[in-house]
């Protein structure tokens, strides 16, 4: 397998970091590796994936997104911002998600599997489906979701918020300072004003895994009409079902005719310990649709 640091522009400008993992012979196939909050590129997990998939010939290209580690900045070349997960703006995920798609376009693959983890994943079902409402060409490029850990971020943060943090972050948006930091507490990761109200308030755009809402028809969900490859852990994973539970509700709910949804045994949220297991798996999948 050859590696290679690359370097490539979001669609708007900013300049992202990346590793592209190659076969050997050379193909036009390639999977896109969406890392979670706080994460990079370089976890074991993305690379034991991306050894596997390359037995079948496809390679990977894993890159830091915006809202890689906790605090950074993010720069077009000429001016910078805060990013990271406690600033960035989740809906600029579509920037670089379509920036990786196209700069994989000018190396020549064709053929792009999507594939995302915790808020990775949440950040591809946003993407395709803004995709899907422009009709945008670069559906066409797109042949397989992968979604692990996929979660359901609404929810997962008024379950555990203060109404007060809800109020106190209300309180700085009247008064324009949205780039402070909420309290230590508020959340697993250090969290600006601004990205607790997207997640806590402003959530209508990436509110569509509701697990707890038995009636939901997840239509967001069921607009993927590519391949759709989905897991869980079942061990501290942020779901609040029994993992075994929540795929059963999931394979009634989603109607996609090429669907694998499913859970690793004594995995948890980030496959530690298991990826040899899940990327077996996920290269299982994907075997059948190059």
């Amino acid at each position: 397998m050859l590696k290679e640091i690359v370097k490539f522009k979001a669609q708007d400008g900013i300049f992202l970091d990346g590793i592209i993992s190659r076969e050997e012979k050379g193909t036009n196939k390639l999977l896109i590796q969406i890392h979670g909050m706080t994460s990079n590129c370089f976890k074991i997990r993305e690379k034991t994936i991306a050894c596997a998939v390359n037995k079948i010939g496809i390679d990977t290209l894993c890159f830091n997104n915006r809202g890689s580690e906790i605090i950074k900045y993010i720069s077009n070349g000429n001016e910078k911002e805060l990013g990271g997960t406690a600033f960035e703006e989740i809906e600029d995920c579509y920037y670089d998600i379509v920036g990786a798609i196209n700069y994989a376009k000018d190396l020549g693959y064709e053929e792009i599997y999507l594939q995302g983890h915790s808020l990775g994943s949440t950040k591809i079902v946003y993407t395709y489906n803004k995709l899907k409402n422009e009709n945008n060409k670069v559906l066409a490029n797109i042949k397989a979701i992968i979604l692990l850990s996929l979660v359901d971020i609404p929810n997962f943060v008024k379950s555990n918020m203060k109404d007060s943090y809800l109020k106190l972050a209300e309180e700085k948006e009247k008064m324009n300072n949205i780039m402070d930091l909420m309290p230590l507490n508020t959340f697993m990761h250090p969290i600006s004003v601004k990205n607790f109200l997207r997640y806590a308030k402003y959530n209508q755009n990436i509110d569509f895994a509701r697990y707890n809402a038995k009636s939901d028809d997840f239509e967001i969900l069921n607009r993927i009409q590519v391949p759709l490859f989905m897991r869980w852990g079942n061990i501290n994973e942020i779901i609040n079902q029994d993992a075994k539970e929540l795929v059963i509700f999931m394979n009634n709910k989603i109607h996609n005719k090429n669907k694998d949804i499913g859970y690793i045994d004594g995995a948890d949220h980030g496959y530690n310990e298991k990826e040899e297991i899940l990327a077996e798996e996920i290269k299982s999948f994907l075997y059948k649709y190059i």
